[in-house]
């Protein structure tokens, strides 16, 4: 049961999002530009960033969205989403992914853990600025979804088809515009 009355029995983070649209609307437009929208890495790279992060933070809701939306746009199945999660580095993501994904990491632990060696390290392997940035804002924005979803202890589906079964109608409509009622 959520800590406060969300006035509704949606979940995860669109409990909350019911309960207060207006602050919705600017997390949904953050997320779409994030996640979606024209960027040298891919919406499967941006979403698997996210569900990484969101596994760090213990955040089952988050870490199971994402990582279905990740699983959508990269056509892979769960287990690759969870070996990833589990240890990148074994996985065959890309070199770029895998300094990308040390990166949101550090950003994970706090923004003062990314050291320089980690940006060389993207660079080297053809990371831009923009994805190192992107790679930034999207740990650290995943940072404060997942604690608005655990902050509020909302409740989230246990079976994970549940998140596999709405990957497709999300990527389908994005984030802007989004209505947690649906």
């Amino acid at each position: 049961m959520a800590h406060i009355d969300l006035q509704n029995d949606f979940p995860g983070i669109r409990g909350p999002m019911a309960f207060r649209p207006e602050t919705a609307k600017s997390l949904n437009e953050l997320a779409e530009v994030l996640l979606r929208s024209d960027n040298s890495l891919s919406r499967g790279e941006r979403e698997l960033i996210a569900a990484y992060v969101s596994y760090l933070n213990d955040c089952f809701f988050c870490q199971n969205v994402h990582g279905g939306l990740a699983q959508h746009y990269l056509q892979c199945d769960s287990d690759f989403i969870e070996a990833v999660k589990n240890d990148f580095i074994s996985t065959s993501v890309s070199a770029k992914m895998k300094t990308l994904l040390w990166i949101a990491a550090s950003v994970q632990k706090g923004g003062k853990k990314v050291r320089p060696e980690q940006i060389e390290a993207a660079k080297i392997v053809g990371a831009t600025d923009a994805e190192i940035h992107d790679t930034v804002l999207i740990a650290a924005a995943f940072c404060m979804f997942n604690r608005y979803v655990d902050g509020l202890a909302t409740w989230a589906p246990e079976d994970k088809t549940y998140y596999i079964e709405r990957a497709k109608q999300r990527a389908e409509e994005g984030y802007a515009g989004y209505d947690a009622s649906k």
